[in-house]
């Protein structure tokens, strides 16, 4: 008994180090591509029918984080079903793996709003500048497993939250582009990436 769990115990340690060196393949190209134009949309709507969110906070969450639910539902039920059939007995830890690299940088995100919400208010025209820089800090997170380029979509994010904190600076507002646009772009780059990585090793996949 004692040789079968010390046999259990290394072939779990395998596995997990499989898990933290194996490049993640979960994320497909075309529905990667899919949630930059999702938010590109998102942005166009805000700017059509709901223009007065630029100064009306609880529109403006409804509606980017209606987006942003759309976004992860559409990646995260893609991610499983790659998982299974590319990564096969590992798709479980490998997809939990993926997540844990997003996770804090989401909570951040989500508490952070709330206490600007609550603690200053007039501070909130800073929320798109600081969704992307902590995005970016959850992209650099799972760069480590992810196709190297994943480097310049991270970079891209912490650029474009900076330059939307310093132009929402000046107008104080919740501009759709300042999340249309960003994301819009950093969705479509990743994209790319993941497509000529996929390409690049035996273009199976998609």
């Amino acid at each position: 008994m004692k040789d079968l769990n010390e046999a259990l115990t290394e072939i779990a340690a395998i596995r997990r180090q499989i898990v933290r060196t194996a490049e993640f393949r979960g994320y497909g190209p075309i529905t990667v591509a899919m949630t930059g134009l999702v938010a590109v949309a998102a942005a166009a709507v805000q700017g059509r029918f709901f223009p007065t969110a630029a100064h009306d906070v609880v529109t403006y969450l409804i509606l980017w984080i209606s987006t942003a639910a759309v976004a992860i539902s559409l990646i995260g039920f893609e991610m499983v079903i790659r998982s299974r059939t590319i990564h096969s007995s590992l798709a479980q830890e490998m997809v939990l793996h993926a997540v844990e690299q997003l996770v804090p940088s989401g909570v951040a995100g989500l508490l952070l709003t709330a206490v600007l919400i609550k603690a200053a208010p007039e501070a909130v025209w800073m929320l798109p500048g600081l969704w992307q820089i902590l995005f970016s800090l959850g992209v650099f997170a799972s760069a480590r497993f992810l196709p190297r380029a994943v480097f310049v979509v991270a970079a891209w994010y912490l650029f474009a939250g900076l330059v939307c904190l310093s132009w929402a600076a000046t107008e104080r507002a919740l501009s759709p582009w300042m999340m249309g646009l960003p994301y819009g772009i950093g969705q479509l780059l990743a994209a790319g990436i993941l497509q000529w990585s996929e390409t690049r090793t035996d273009g199976s996949f998609e």
